[in-house]
């Protein structure tokens, strides 16, 4: 029962924080491309709400941090135009098999939490070039794309207070040198399917997935299955 009780509390703070981004990014949106004084200042009411709900997520984790910092975070974000239209920001997540049927993981400088390969997406690269990328600088190791594993919604699993997809990517290591990022990475290593070190964040997720995928199998990306009704409003369909 108690598993249940806790969840309940950190499910509702996720929905807060969801809605107060869409909130946001809608507001952000429009004013990217309205031309009309009133809508302008419409929007900014808008956000002003989106951040005391924000605001209010934050305190139910003790994270203190004032309303109009939230706004005006969100104000210098804004374009015009195309260069407007607030959408979540990419990431990519690289699952690296060598031919022992280990998982390269690197731990976090800054967290000490082990995880994958993972970088922001660069304009100029294609996603699985950003991939390799990631997986060079962080690691030393040269790798090749496989497959692509799937796509996450990062805000959906609980890993982002903000809007991010990651694609995730199997790559298969073919050189390089084993050798941290001297400012990004505190150690890196090969890990077992039994080794994985602690703390490894998400593991219980993707560890099945990422193992497989050394192990050989070729399957479907995966992906994000809609929910039943997206927003709590919205009225089923008979």
């Amino acid at each position: 029962m108690s598993s249940v009780s806790e969840s309940q509390p950190q499910d509702f703070t996720r929905d807060l924080i969801r809605w107060s981004e869409t909130l946001a990014a809608i507001a952000r949106t429009g004013m990217g491309f309205t031309e009309s004084l009133y809508e302008r200042e419409r929007y900014e009411e808008v956000l002003k709400v989106a951040a005391d709900i924000k605001f209010a997520a934050d305190e139910s984790v003790e994270i203190r941090r004032e309303q109009d910092h939230f706004v005006q975070e969100w104000m210098e974000s804004i374009g015009e135009g195309v260069p407007g239209y607030v959408t979540p920001k990419i990431a990519v997540g690289a699952i690296v098999g060598n031919d022992d049927g280990k998982i390269l993981l690197v731990q976090r400088k800054e967290s000490g939490v082990w995880l994958y390969p993972t970088g922001w997406a660069d304009v100029g690269y294609s996603a699985s070039e950003v991939a390799i990328k990631e997986v060079e600088e962080e690691t030393g190791i040269i790798a090749e794309p496989v497959q692509l594993l799937g796509v996450v919604d990062g805000m959906r699993m609980g890993f982002s207070r903000f809007g991010m997809y990651m694609l995730l990517f199997h790559l298969r290591a073919t050189g390089g040198v084993l050798q941290g990022h001297p400012l990004e990475t505190a150690d890196v290593g090969w890990f077992g399917r039994d080794e994985l070190p602690t703390p490894t964040a998400g593991a219980q997720w993707w560890a099945d997935m990422a193992f497989g995928a050394l192990d050989g199998a070729i399957q479907p990306a995966t992906f994000d299955q809609p929910r039943p009704q997206m927003w709590r409003g919205e009225q089923s369909e008979h």
